[in-house]
């Protein structure tokens, strides 16, 4: 577009808390400049006619390894562009890369393909920086991570990871590995966000791993204990210690299969909307064919089976992460778990917003803020993915209007 000036008029916009009706979004220099009801009066602006659709914030994705046959770990810039591209089509204008578990190699290779990428010119979502998951998780709750690079956290070779970037922004960890403590608090300290994941602590230890920094769950009820039995004695698990802990922030793979509707009602109705973030934990078959794939580098990552839209592990006893994408999380919340539509947007914007610490920039359609705005239908169906003011995605099928003057 030539012009600085955008109206986005004839939709409902979506705020965390109410709907404006017929409202109209106004955009100058990728900002949002005025968001209200009724006509905004603007000589020489360009206008989008969302046809009676809803105006939303970009979605954040705070947790996804791959989508349209790429991953972060494939160990190419390309690789990154493309799953930055992919997600895009499907609302996410902003999302965090995450790494697995493996060598420390190639995790700081992977970092530095991060930051070549994020230099690049990205037609698609932007990067967040990156999430490190593992590699010192719980073996018995190692999920689809790779059991051959699963260890306790090591000093040396964490913070040679730590010096080889500036773009880690969070690391997910089981707090009761030896170590983890002191692991946590120093990533803390550094601004970096540490996350209780594939873990089967106690409840004492989420308690001292949330003294320590550790301030969110990753993807809740996958991968982590609940209650236990020890010595006769029940004790309460990870899952457990997130319902109690007020300030403990969970995200959940809202994909309608890796949690059912009656748990993703009670984490709602538990943690409510402005704790609780929307993820995919998408990897490389999201918006790709089923059938087989690959978890990881595509040289030498774990061989999954893709079918009735997740990815399982080859005798189908585990899920092996999942191929949805932000439009299908929303869409989970709203139709199946019966949320209401500007909760379930919520946590998939402002919460994760939030969460990231990017909630100054993005995440809700306030004056100020950057313009990353997706258009969709009443089916979470999207039309139109814009990224500070740029169109990265319009669907030939919309509804939409073309763009006038």
């Amino acid at each position: 577009m030539s012009k600085s000036a955008i109206r986005i008029v004839n939709g409902n916009i979506i705020t965390p808390y109410r709907m404006i009706k017929n409202g109209e979004l106004l955009i100058q220099h990728g900002k949002i400049e005025a968001v209200c009801e009724g006509k905004i009066d603007v000589e020489d602006a360009t206008v989008i006619d969302a046809k009676g659709q809803y105006i939303a914030p970009g979605f954040i994705e705070m947790h996804v390894h791959g989508g349209g046959g790429a991953d972060f770990m494939d160990g190419t810039v390309d690789a990154f562009l493309t799953v930055a591209e992919t997600h895009a089509r499907y609302g996410t204008t902003a999302l965090q890369p995450t790494i697995l578990t493996s060598t420390k190699e190639q995790i700081i290779q992977s970092l530095a393909l991060y930051d070549q990428a994020a230099s690049s010119s990205v037609r698609g979502s932007r990067f967040l920086g990156v999430h490190i998951e593992g590699p010192y998780f719980s073996m018995r709750q190692r999920g689809a991570q790779d059991p051959r690079y699963i260890r306790d956290p090591d000093p040396a070779e964490y913070m040679e990871i730590l010096a080889s970037s500036q773009s880690i922004k969070r690391w997910s960890i089981a707090p009761e590995r030896a170590g983890a403590i002191a692991f946590g608090r120093l990533l803390s300290d550094r601004g970096i966000l540490p996350s209780i994941a594939h873990t089967d602590a106690l409840h004492a230890d989420v308690m001292e791993a949330f003294d320590n920094g550790y301030t969110l769950v990753t993807h809740l009820y996958s991968a982590m204990s609940g209650v236990t039995r020890r010595n006769a004695y029940r004790h309460g698990g990870v899952i457990e210690a997130a319902f109690l802990l007020d300030g403990l922030d969970v995200e959940i793979i809202a994909d309608g299969k890796h949690l059912p509707p009656e748990l993703l009602q009670l984490i709602y109705k538990i943690k409510g909307a402005d704790r609780t973030a929307l993820i995919t934990d998408a990897m490389r078959a999201a918006a790709m064919p089923e059938g087989p794939s690959i978890l990881g580098n595509i040289a030498d990552g774990m061989e999954v089976l893709v079918e009735d839209g997740v990815a399982k592990l080859p005798d189908r006893k585990a899920f092996a992460g999942s191929t949805a994408t932000a439009d299908r999380l929303v869409r989970t919340m709203v139709k199946e778990a019966g949320i209401s539509l500007i909760d379930a947007v919520r946590m998939m914007t402002a919460t994760p917003a939030r969460i990231l610490g990017v909630d100054a920039s993005m995440g809700t359609l306030v004056a100020g803020n950057d313009a990353d705005v997706v258009i969709f239908d009443d089916n979470i169906t999207i039309g139109m993915t814009m990224v500070k003011g740029e169109i990265v995605y319009h669907s030939s099928g919309s509804a939409l209007s073309d763009v006038s003057n």
